[in-house]
């Protein structure tokens, strides 16, 4: 069942004539792993936005068709209640953190709540492990490195025991061993708790054989969507600025030359396997 329903969608920001969503409709079930994709400027930090209700009711503007999340109409449903369904973390991490100690960031949407303490507690700790940084309770956030700090937002959605994780690009600003990191961290968080993530990502090698599916915008539109292997292979996206794997353009060469797979593989392995496959028969 859709645990999210965008249905004619298109958005504004206040005093701008420029439409950012133009007419987007589409359902996403609960426990898909979705990315979102597509050059800058075109609408994905947008829409993620009115996921979670700071859109409209953070940002104003103008917003015209019908956003159901969890059940609830975003257009009458206030930020406080999504937020207790939809967790989100920003491209920058230290703009969401802003208290004396990992431990603190993490329980405060509980105190927020008013949970019982035996609760928050308990919460703290079990996010904490999650994320794999237990160790960095008592640590001040603005000590941390880039990744670690992406951790502990991460945590903070945690605790709260979202239905539904929002990532906006939250490798943007790591490393390449951080960025893997976090997202192999979200692949066992869904594994283990089984929630719906939608995550906004340029870098698609790492995340194209995990996501059940793709999503890719331009100009406030959606242009492709669908199973990664059919969106990733697609003309579609071509010219679009994506950063299709290099795997898929290896695939399309081959094609090219009239060397046929018998599927678009996703990973250096696949093509290992397809190749071995095609030599066999010939």
């Amino acid at each position: 069942m859709p645990i999210i329903k965008v249905k004619g969608l298109s958005y504004r920001y206040p005093g701008s004539s420029r439409t950012v969503l133009k007419n987007i409709t589409l359902n996403i079930d609960e426990g898909e792993y979705v990315v979102i994709t597509g050059p800058s400027g075109c609408g994905k930090t947008t829409l993620c936005r009115c996921f979670n209700g700071l859109i409209p009711h953070f940002y104003g503007g103008n917003l015209e068709g019908e956003i159901i999340v969890n059940g609830f109409p975003v257009k009458e449903t206030s930020t406080s209640t999504l937020a207790q369904y939809v967790g989100m973390v920003f491209q920058e991490p230290e703009s969401q953190l802003f208290l004396l100690s990992v431990e603190r960031e993490v329980a405060f949407g509980l105190e927020n709540l008013g949970l019982p303490r035996e609760e928050i507690v308990k919460r703290v700790d079990e996010a904490l492990k999650l994320v794999g940084i237990s160790h960095l309770r008592d640590r001040a956030p603005h000590e941390l490195s880039g990744g670690e700090q992406q951790k502990v937002a991460l945590a903070a959605c945690i605790a709260m025991q979202p239905k539904i994780l929002v990532l906006d690009e939250p490798t943007a600003n790591l490393d390449p061993i951080s960025a893997v990191n976090i997202l192999n961290l979200l692949q066992s968080l869904r594994n283990k708790l089984g929630v719906t993530i939608i995550l906004v990502e340029h870098r698609l090698e790492a995340v194209a054989s995990v996501a059940d599916r793709f999503i890719v915008m331009n100009d406030g539109m959606i242009v492709s969507d669908g199973d990664p292997r059919d969106v990733l292979s697609s003309t579609n996206i071509e010219g679009l600025g994506v950063g299709v794997p290099k795997v898929i353009q290896l695939y399309k060469d081959l094609k090219r030359r009239n060397v046929i797979f018998n599927l678009v593989p996703l990973t250096p392995k696949e093509v290992k396997a397809c190749l071995m496959e095609v030599l066999e028969f010939d």
